[in-house]
């Protein structure tokens, strides 16, 4: 077994960080921690840090569900339901209560020595590669064996880590900074292999070793996405490029990055989660193209030439029925607008025009290029525009011919032209019980925009969904509750929707500042974690460019 350093350091350490506002500060705790590590325990420590128990794009998380955690922190612990949901009531978080809870331990193991990061790590592998019959007993016995064996303090984190709910602060940004700083690696340095990685942990270790310089894209470790600026009109766009650029159709579809090596192939989402079981049969078709490679496009429900809704994807990414049925009531397409590897060499760097031209080769025979036409003018824009609304399509994404792959950036290259105002990605966090024919389901959702490392309230919404949807949210809003007032409860935010609204008005009923008009969710996007959601800023943003702005007295 490998030296490591007791996991209690790494725990003190987000303690410390937690404690402070000063995002100065919590760069500076998490440097001087990171910076007298091995390269393997800066990887779980850097990992653990930003809430994560397994690299990012892993096939096999660490997969425990909230219930089951609360049964093991009460089977570990002794403590009585009703001791643990008063803790709850009190805290809101279940790494808070594990931490109270723990204290008073009535179940000890044989043997208390001290969990290192390496136990911690080579625990939650474990828990990755418990599958099939009986896997969620085993789970449960790992993560009750784990929390014994832990102090009040490293407990609290333990769980963080399984919940998604480290709530300290550090933000991917910060992560980078303190890596930057403990390794005295110029942060645009840090930045650039962040984006080839799309992991922290990896990020960590490799600056640890000096070998920052050395990552590459690899196979099978997922990168983060490009994306495209919104700008809400033709002449907009005009102005922006005042050059020729290509525009592609808007796909309402699932954003799906696809790695082939000889036969094996596996698609990402963009929360970089291996969503291949779902999509086999885009599968089958990519892995007739020559060549090792790594594309970027999109997913679409598509049947007979047109788009289908995207509510049909639903049903499929949450593997809800047998894989036959899914075919046939949601057919798809994947529609390649990019090539970001090719046998052995990285594409990124390329302006899009030559990307293009090795993506047609690569396709030839093969599978679906996304539609593009050259377009410069704002007239040519908006007809182009026409068209794709016309076919079904949300609108175009436009691109400038010379623009490199800027990995998780809005990149100037790349803008999206809509046909709403806009739509905004936020994740609900709290949900109330309904009225009349809705009565008996949830189906009032407040949600939030993210504001720093916070949450800010935006609105309510009660339309959008269907009745099937609503019942499948009541189910959802239950598992995820964190405080049961009755007919309203304060939920987990996971569930990511995007929303439709007609205005931005200023609000006092919100803390984010701002209410939304006649909000609607136009869909539930299984696809986005809460990191994807859109900010406070952009909501100003949108506010600022209204024709009429209307201040709520």
């Amino acid at each position: 077994m490998r030296q490591s350093v007791p996991f209690a350091g790494l725990a003190r350490t987000l303690e410390d960080v937690k404690s402070t506002r000063s995002k100065n500060d919590k760069v500076r705790i998490l440097a001087s921690y990171l910076s007298g590590l091995q390269p393997d325990d800066a990887m779980t420590a850097a990992r653990v840090s930003t809430g994560r128990a397994s690299e990012r794009g892993s096939r096999d998380e660490a997969q425990v569900g909230y219930s089951t955690l609360l049964e093991v922190v009460k089977e570990a612990t002794g403590a009585t339901s009703k001791r643990v949901s008063e803790a709850y009531l009190r805290y809101g978080d279940l790494g808070e209560v594990t931490e109270e809870l723990l204290a008073g331990k009535t179940e000890q193991t044989l043997f208390q020595e001290p969990l290192t990061l390496h136990d911690l790590e080579e625990t939650f592998g474990r828990l990755r590669s418990a599958r099939g019959s009986g896997s969620a007993t085993s789970r449960r016995a790992i993560v009750k064996s784990l929390i014994l064996r832990a102090t009040p303090l490293e407990g609290k984190y333990i769980v963080k880590v399984l919940t998604g709910e480290m709530r300290t602060g550090l933000v991917s940004g910060l992560v980078e900074e303190a890596i930057s700083r403990a390794y005295s690696v110029q942060r645009k340095e840090v930045a650039r292999a962040h984006m080839v990685v799309g992991d922290p942990g990896l990020l960590a270790s490799a600056a640890a070793r000096g070998e920052l310089g050395q990552l590459k894209i690899a196979l099978f470790r997922p990168v983060n996405f490009m994306l495209a600026e919104p700008l809400i009109s033709s002449l907009e766009v005009s102005a922006r490029f005042r050059k020729q650029v290509y525009a592609e159709y808007k796909y309402d579809g699932v954003r799906a990055q696809i790695h082939k090596q000889s036969e094996e192939v596996r698609i990402y989402s963009r929360r970089l989660e291996d969503i291949t079981a779902s999509f086999p049969e885009v599968a089958s078709s990519i892995r007739r193209t020559k060549g090792d490679i790594v594309l970027d496009g999109e997913i679409v429900p598509f049947s007979e030439g047109r788009p289908l809704p995207f509510q049909l994807l639903q049903r499929r990414l949450r593997r809800l029925e047998r894989f036959d049925d899914a075919v046939r009531k949601a057919p798809v397409t994947y529609f390649a607008f990019d090539i970001l590897y090719r046998d052995g060499e990285e594409k990124v760097g390329l302006a899009l025009s030559e990307r293009r031209n090795e993506l047609s080769a690569v396709m030839e025979g093969v599978g679906v290029l996304a539609h593009s036409e050259v377009v410069c003018e704002a007239s040519e824009i908006e007809a182009a525009f026409r068209r794709s609304r016309t076919l079904g399509y949300e609108g175009l994404v436009l691109k400038d011919p010379g623009s490199p792959y800027t990995m998780g950036r809005r990149g100037s290259g790349w803008v999206k032209l809509k046909e709403e105002l806009d739509t905004i990605d936020a994740v609900i966090v709290a949900a109330e019980y309904g009225h009349g024919k809705r009565a008996g389901v949830i189906s009032d959702y407040t949600f939030a925009v993210r504001d720093s490392a916070s949450l800010k309230t935006i609105g309510k919404a009660y339309s959008g969904l269907t009745d099937a949807e609503i019942l499948e949210m009541t189910d959802r809003m239950k598992e995820l509750t964190e405080e049961d007032h009755g007919y309203w409860r304060r939920v987990k935010p996971e569930v990511v929707v995007e929303v439709a609204f007609d205005s931005i008005q200023k609000s006092g009923r919100h803390d984010s500042g701002y209410a939304l008009r006649f909000p609607r969710i136009k869909r539930i996007r299984t696809d986005k974690s809460v990191a994807d959601i859109d900010t406070v800023a952009k909501v100003a943003a949108i506010f600022t460019r209204q024709k009429t702005k209307v201040d709520e007295v």
